[in-house]
């Protein structure tokens, strides 16, 4: 029980930290309200990655570098939040026909997995959560492979078992609307939850960039 403890404690903390209502979880609830299980499933799929992607710089002892490219996270800020507010754009302006809606989600995989990845890289603060709880875990100087992989399925199982009820619930709530002018409502809410939260990470970036010029 040792060894077995201090994941279930990683475990605890991460999917709490999971489920709590950020940028991240508003672009993906829009996206689960305007889009299909598979876009959503897609970028639900980015933020994992980008948490593994944190989880990753963590261990290898990074985080003095990713610190030093700060401008980097603010270009990684800007591009994400840009883009939310892109789909937003589309979410707001679309077509509601059945035929359209689908044909349009049919292409948004790539895109969306993209925006739930960099929202994720955009958030700093993840490595920061991931430095103060990995030693807790293990020692971050004597880190074999296997203890990274175990960490990073644990990682991706959390990030979809804590946020998927979010998208079925958007699912729902979106299947239940069939007539053109629920689903152009059900369109317009969504695209106010990702520019929302694109307008939000953009804030932050300018926020970061004017901090960074007063340094």
């Amino acid at each position: 029980m040792e060894t077995v403890t201090p994941y279930l404690a990683y475990i605890a903390a991460l999917g709490i930290s999971a489920i709590i209502p950020g940028p991240g979880i508003a672009a993906f609830v829009g996206q689960a309200l305007g889009g299909d299980r598979r876009a959503s499933a897609m970028f639900l799929g980015g933020i994992a990655l980008g948490d593994v992607t944190y989880l990753t710089v963590a261990i290898v002892g990074l985080a003095a570098i990713a610190k030093t490219f700060a401008s980097a996270f603010i270009v990684i800020k800007v591009l994400g939040g840009a883009y939310l507010v892109y789909l937003a754009y589309k979410f707001w302006t679309s077509d509601v026909g059945l035929t359209k809606i689908k044909r349009t989600e049919a292409q948004s995989g790539i895109g969306s997995f993209l925006a739930g990845y960099f929202v994720t890289l955009g958030n700093p603060k993840a490595i920061v959560f991931y430095l103060a709880l990995l030693p807790t875990v293990l020692d971050l100087n004597n880190v074999h492979f296997a203890q990274w992989a175990v960490l990073a399925v644990l990682t991706v199982l959390i990030i979809f078992v804590a946020l998927s009820p979010y998208a079925v619930l958007a699912s729902k709530a979106r299947t239940m609307m069939t007539q053109p002018k629920a689903l152009r409502r059900l369109n317009r809410f969504a695209a106010a939850f990702i520019g929302g939260a694109g307008t939000l990470i953009l804030a932050e970036a300018a926020s970061a960039a004017y901090k960074t010029t007063r340094i």
